[in-house]
């Protein structure tokens, strides 16, 4: 068989028969969340912030003012007297600052 018929056959199995198959593809789930998980988007009540504390280790949290945007809590810790701002829509430890040892 003449040389250009080999030529011609390997093309033709070339474009019929792919030497490698693609890579299946995975679907991502990927997860937005918006606002932050500590209290699940909503708001916290001064009781929740009080215990909120407590699992951050202090003790002896009594409260200060629980109105606004930044509920103000006295606690120990440390060997020390705290006074902490807590932000009321999420929980977080906003403002610390330390009254005496």
């Amino acid at each position: 068989m003449p040389r250009p018929f080999f030529a011609c056959l390997g093309l033709v199995l070339s474009l019929v028969v792919p030497l490698a198959l693609p890579a299946p593809a995975h679907a991502v789930t990927i997860n937005i969340n918006i606002g932050t998980s500590l209290n699940n988007g909503r708001a916290i009540t001064c009781r929740e912030g009080e215990r909120l504390l407590r699992n951050r280790g202090f003790w002896n949290v009594r409260r200060v003012d629980c109105r606004g945007r930044l509920f103000t809590y006295r606690a120990r810790r440390a060997n020390g007297l705290f006074e902490v701002g807590l932000n009321a829509r999420n929980g977080r430890v906003a403002d610390l600052r330390r009254i005496r040892r």
